[in-house]
């Protein structure tokens, strides 16, 4: 579909317009809570000021979801897929919108509280819990499909984790007998360009998540939602990479303070072994078509890198606040995604 159909179609029905209007809110309240962790290590080394690493991972976000998508769109096929929509074309909307909904009040909520929501999962949870809600049962789940989240689960945190402690020891046997002033300075550099792979692929895997339910949205209202393969306009990878760069340029302070400072103190070796490891991870996992969490693939080799040091380099009180927010995500959102529809099928059907 080309934008100016898109926008005829926006135009003749309101149901798709909100929802449109509503995944792309949800996008930005993305690049607010979830994209800031690719860069918090970044502030932790002090390798970058705040407002520069906040500049830079706007621009990787951006160029993230713009380049990954065109080269592999298989996460986006994997979220597509998942639940099911079909039905009613005016009940599929609604639904939904509701799915959209909770996942906003849930999203800022957390970011509220300064902790770093596993964006992706609340999508997840909260289509998941809408589509139950739709069709009346876990008819409304496709289980081949989502059986990869729990694959990427287990994947990203072991890869994260295991990543991190062994790239942090591998940068103190190659540097043990560089002197220390010159090592630094090497680190600070290759942190930032870490980083900004970091970035990157936190845009290739929530930016194609996000493109996934608006190409849903799209086909429900073509009457082609059971369409096995479908190709993405590069309208709409745009459109998703403004928008989820704009997010992050707009209130990302919050949960890098949380993330960088408190969680982990980090050297600049360390912030660099962090983000190569996650990188590395989420590469793998959108090449596979997993759809995992940047925030849990961050959050892990953050931890694997300190523990690789010392494990009294982590503040676990903040790291457990956090672990707790992950696991509360999939039964929270997507109750609330149950309830949102329900009430939303009542109130508008």
């Amino acid at each position: 579909m080309g934008f100016i159909d898109f926008l005829s179609q926006m135009i003749s029905n309101p149901a798709l317009s909100v929802a449109v209007l509503l995944t792309l809110g949800v996008i930005v309240v993305n690049g607010m809570t979830d994209a800031p962790n690719a860069i918090a290590t970044c502030v932790s080394t002090r390798s970058l000021s705040m407002d520069n690493s906040i500049l830079m991972a706007a621009i990787f976000n951006f160029f993230g979801v713009l380049v990954m998508t065109l080269i592999n769109s298989r996460v986006a096929q994997t979220i597509y897929k998942m639940v099911d929509f079909r039905g009613d074309l005016k009940a599929s909307l609604v639904a939904l919108c509701a799915a959209m909904v909770a996942i906003v009040l849930w999203s800022l909520t957390a970011w509220s509280l300064g902790l770093p929501t596993s964006e992706g999962h609340a999508l997840i949870a909260g289509i998941s819990g809408s589509a139950i809600a739709l069709q009346g049962g876990l008819a409304g789940i496709n289980g081949s499909e989502w059986i990869k989240v729990l694959y990427g689960i287990v994947f990203s945190i072991t890869i994260g984790t295991l990543g991190g402690f062994f790239f942090a020891k591998l940068a103190v046997l190659f540097f043990r007998h560089v002197d220390r002033r010159k090592a630094t300075p090497f680190f600070k550099t290759a942190q930032v360009m870490a980083s900004a792979g970091m970035a990157f692929m936190h845009g290739a895997q929530d930016g194609q998540k996000f493109m996934g339910v608006l190409i849903l949205g799209i086909l429900l209202v073509g009457g082609e939602s059971s369409t096995a393969e479908f190709d993405i306009p590069f309208w709409m990878i745009l459109l998703c990479s403004l928008t989820i760069a704009t997010g992050t340029a707009v209130g990302g302070r919050r949960i890098i303070k949380k993330v960088g400072l408190k969680m982990v103190k980090l050297e600049p070796y360390q912030g660099f072994s962090a983000d190569a490891a996650a990188s590395f991870s989420l590469f793998l996992s959108s090449v596979l078509g997993f759809p995992v969490s940047t925030t849990h693939t961050k959050m892990t080799a953050m931890l694997g890198v300190s523990v690789a040091r010392r494990t009294s380099k982590v503040n676990w009180h903040v790291a457990g606040e956090m672990a707790l927010n992950w696991i509360l995500t999939f039964p929270g959102c997507g109750m609330l995604g149950y309830l949102m529809t329900y009430l939303f099928l009542n109130v508008f059907q």
